[in-house]
């Protein structure tokens, strides 16, 4: 039974992909009526219609296209694991799936991707950029940059730490010339402030120190808030308000002047940044050359 569930799936995906039994046929090198023996074998056994056929496609079911998905991943998981049992296969090389935060992935991920890449001219990289939670699981993913998030991961996710951001308030100089320095939290919570906008309307809080060190986070009311970071920077540098922002964003301003930090002594450390993988792919060359690669980032 479980020899014939593996032979079958095989038949099945080259059907999907090649949209006829046919067509799946000469790329299988066997004939159509034994793809379509294989695809209603299958069936049977499942107990579920996978393919609508017509005289010239097929069509995939909803219980199809479940079924192909996760066929596909199989077959994925049986290639990588075939890879990392390989000798030959010391070299990274190889489909590799990463995603990033959008403006921190920018930033500072993609300066080290192009050096990684050049060094390893067998691999073929697709990086998604996004600041929604990504599956590992279900997309497809090797490797993800996390800010922030859950500690409590299954045992199926390796993490390793890079670093924290670092946060820091910050004013234009003509702002600071104009309203005036604060020079404790209470004149600090007088300035208008300028928030990050999350996706559902919320806004981003400040993080404070209490009294005995301890970071709590505070709703703020605001004088704008913007749902883009690269908006929010310049919106600070225009002379606005004050925003606390992690210095990865605005290394560049603060090098050139165009921002100054406000009350150092009260920056508290932002969030943990990771990197988050499939346990079962970390023997893979290629995943094990991108986590060392991306370990070692300066942050900032």
């Amino acid at each position: 039974m479980h020899d014939q569930r593996l032979k079958d799936i095989v038949p099945f995906v080259a059907s999907v992909e090649s949209g006829s039994f046919t067509a799946a046929a000469e790329r299988l090198h066997v004939t159509g009526s034994a793809i379509s023996k294989s695809v209603s074998r299958l069936e049977a056994r499942l107990g579920s219609r996978l393919l609508e056929r017509t005289t010239r496609s097929l069509q995939l079911t909803d219980a199809g296209q479940a079924w192909y998905q996760t066929c596909v991943r199989i077959m994925e998981e049986l290639a990588e694991a075939e890879s990392v049992l390989a000798a030959q296969r010391i070299i990274p090389s190889g489909r590799l799936r990463l995603t990033v935060p959008s403006t921190f992935g920018q930033r500072i991920v993609m300066p080290a991707l192009i050096p990684f890449c050049q060094q390893h001219p067998e691999l073929e990289l697709s990086v998604t950029f996004t600041d929604r939670f990504i599956d590992l699981f279900d997309d497809g993913i090797d490797v993800a940059v996390r800010i922030g998030g859950s500690t409590d991961r299954p045992a199926s996710l390796g993490c390793r730490q890079m670093g924290r951001e670092r946060m820091v308030f910050c004013a234009s100089p003509d702002y600071l010339a104009k309203a005036g320095t604060p020079q404790n939290e209470h004149e600090l919570l007088q300035h208008p402030a300028i928030l990050y906008e999350r996706i559902d309307g919320s806004t981003k809080p400040w993080l404070l120190m209490t009294e005995d060190g301890h970071p709590v986070w505070r709703n703020m009311p605001h004088r704008m808030a913007l749902g883009d970071v690269d908006a929010k920077v310049q919106a600070v540098c225009g002379g606005l308000g004050i925003a606390q922002m992690p210095t990865w964003l605005i290394r560049e301003q603060l090098s050139r002047g165009e921002l100054q930090v406000i009350l150092p002594q009260w920056q508290p450390e932002g969030l943990p940044l990771t990197l988050v993988w499939p346990r079962r792919k970390q023997l893979l060359p290629k995943v094990d050359a991108l986590l060392n690669a991306l370990s070692g980032l300066e942050i900032g």
